[in-house]
Order: C-alpha cells, then sequence, then structure tokens
C-alpha cells in the first residue's frame, strides 16, 4: 500500500471526484456525472476508493467500480480502475484491487473477477496479469465485444479477461 493512502468504501459524496479522476485519465470511456453518483450510493459494496489520509477531507485519489453480475453472484466485473496522475506508478491500482477482491469474497461470496481490456490498453493487461499471478489464478481471455459492435468508429474491440477461481485463503 503506498503510503498515505487509505482504502474505503466509495460514498455518494465522491461521485463528482470519481468522475473527474475518469474525465482526467484519458483513458476511460467517460460515464455521466450522475452515472457516478448512482455508481457510489449503489454499488459501494463492490467498489473501492483510495483516500489521500494526508487531506483533511480524504479526498479520492483512485477507484475501482464494479458490480456482481446477475447471472452470476459469485462474479465481479470490474467496470473501470482509475488512479489520479499525483499518484500513478505507486501499486495503488494494485493494492485497491487485491483489497477489492478480498472484501468481495468475504462478503459476497466472490470468486471470480472480470474485467474488459482493449488490446491497446497496456497498462490494464499488466494490472489484471499481474494480479491473476499473485493469486495464482488462471486467466482466460476471449472477445467479448468486437470492434463492430460500437457505434462510433474507431472503438478496438473490449477483450473479456475472466480470473478465477481465487479462494479465501490467498492475499
Amino acid at each position: 500500500m503506498p503510503p498515505g493512502v487509505v482504502l474505503d468504501s466509495p460514498r455518494t459524496e465522491d461521485g463528482a471526484v470519481l468522475w473527474r479522476i475518469a474525465r482526467d485519465s484519458r483513458v476511460l470511456d467517460l460515464n455521466s456525472s450522475y452515472s457516478y453518483l448512482l455508481w457510489c450510493r449503489d454499488y459501494a459494496a463492490t467498489s473501492i476508493v483510495a483516500r489521500d489520509a494526508t487531506d483533511p477531507l480524504q479526498a479520492p485519489v483512485g477507484f475501482i467500480t464494479g458490480y456482481t453480475r446477475p447471472d452470476a453472484p459469485r462474479t465481479l466485473l470490474i467496470w473501470q480502475v482509475a488512479v489520479d496522475s499525483s499518484r500513478r506508478g505507486q501499486g495503488l491500482a494494485g493494492a485497491m484491487l487485491d483489497a477489492l477482491a478480498l472484501r468481495a469474497g468475504a462478503t459476497c461470496g466472490v470468486d471470480v473477477i472480470e474485467t474488459t481490456i482493449t488490446p491497446g490498453n497496456k497498462a490494464s493487461h499488466r494490472l489484471f496479469t499481474s494480479f491473476a499471478e499473485r493469486h495464482s489464478a488462471a486467466v482466460a481471455r476471449e472477445v467479448l465485444f468486437d470492434a463492430g459492435a460500437f457505434p462510433e468508429a474507431g472503438h478496438e474491440p473490449e477483450v473479456l479477461y475472466r480470473i478465477g477461481p481465487l479462494t479465501a485463503d490467498r492475499p
């Protein structure tokens, strides 16, 4: 865990900051600001924020949003991972992912992590591949949505990463 950071569940009042972090990433598909407010309210149990412990307001400096799949409730789909530019390169994304997987396993029975990654997103590929290695879990990959499924031109395909099974006795 990087120094000066604490991990927590998101709160509704974090939504605007999460939206700004996502916008400033210049990599993520930006959802509406309203959706981040709802996400912090409705999916707090399956999401996580990293807070600046040195800030009196403990403002978020990173987040992961996720949800359990309705048709596969032991599967946590990771929607977005973002870290403020001032905190990148410190292992914060990996620490958040490890903590969220542990918490979701204990509270929701999650034993599989899924996410989608475009072929050009090398940082996300490294994050989820190293997560699987740390947890001695298999990784299966397949194209979930081909580029032609998206209405806008130039969208890369979304490759589904399925990581698991995870067990409670692993970090």
